[in-house]
Order: C-alpha cells, then structure tokens, then sequence
C-alpha cells in the first residue's frame, strides 16, 4: 500500500494501482485491458496455426458498468480490426470462436458479464 493505492512488482516490472487514474492504472482498466490483451493474443495464436494471413490486430473495448451496483461492469464489446483481404469472413468467425474458448480471462469472467465480439477487416 502507498498514498495513493496500491503497487506490486510483478515480473515486468513495478504496476501501480489506484482509484484515482493520475497515480496508477484503475482496477476496471486493469481488468479490461486483461481481457483484452488475453483475446487479442489468443486470436494471434489461432490465425498463426491455421496459417491465415494478416497484418496486425487492433481491438478496442466498449465498457457498460452499473453505477447502481457498486459500478460493476456488466458488459463488454470488443472489436477486433483486422487488416487482411485475403482471410475469408467464415475463417475469421471460426477463429473468433476458438479464441474465446480458449482465452483464460474470458472463460474466467463469462459467467460474471456478458462478453461479444465483432471483427472488421480493412
């Protein structure tokens, strides 16, 4: 514990934890950035193996939360852009499908809020 929150070192280095964003990374940050940092590796792994060509892989998160219920978050949409004409829309949607089964965060908070995908490529 510190003045402002929280700190831990961890294996990259020192990550600070705060309620208030100018001392360190949010809890709700953290935990979105999580899942999304955990899909959007996962689905790198999946179009690795099954050898589909792509550029980079951006993904943003769209966040409901619940001010009501000690503002929970209830709802997140990612969105994955992926730069590549030459995967088909049914390669990608399968290997949207594989990468949420087999990313730890999402079957880790699944039961906990409602979690949807869309992909769009450029």
């Amino acid at each position: 514990m510190n003045d402002n929150g929280f700190q831990t070192d961890a294996e990259y280095g020192k990550l600070l934890i705060s309620s208030q964003g100018q001392y360190g990374f949010r809890p709700y940050e953290l935990l979105v950035s999580s899942i999304v940092g955990c899909s959007g590796g996962t689905l790198r792994k999946v179009l690795e193996k099954m050898r589909l060509p792509f550029e980079d892989i951006k993904v943003s998160a769209e966040v409901d939360r619940n001010p009501e219920e000690a503002n929970r978050i209830e709802k997140i949409h990612l969105t994955f852009t992926i730069p590549s004409r030459d995967i088909s829309k049914e390669k990608l949607e399968k290997a949207m499908a594989v990468t949420v089964k087999n990313c730890a965060m999402i079957q880790s908070v699944k039961d906990s809020m409602d979690i949807t995908e869309s992909l769009v490529t450029v």
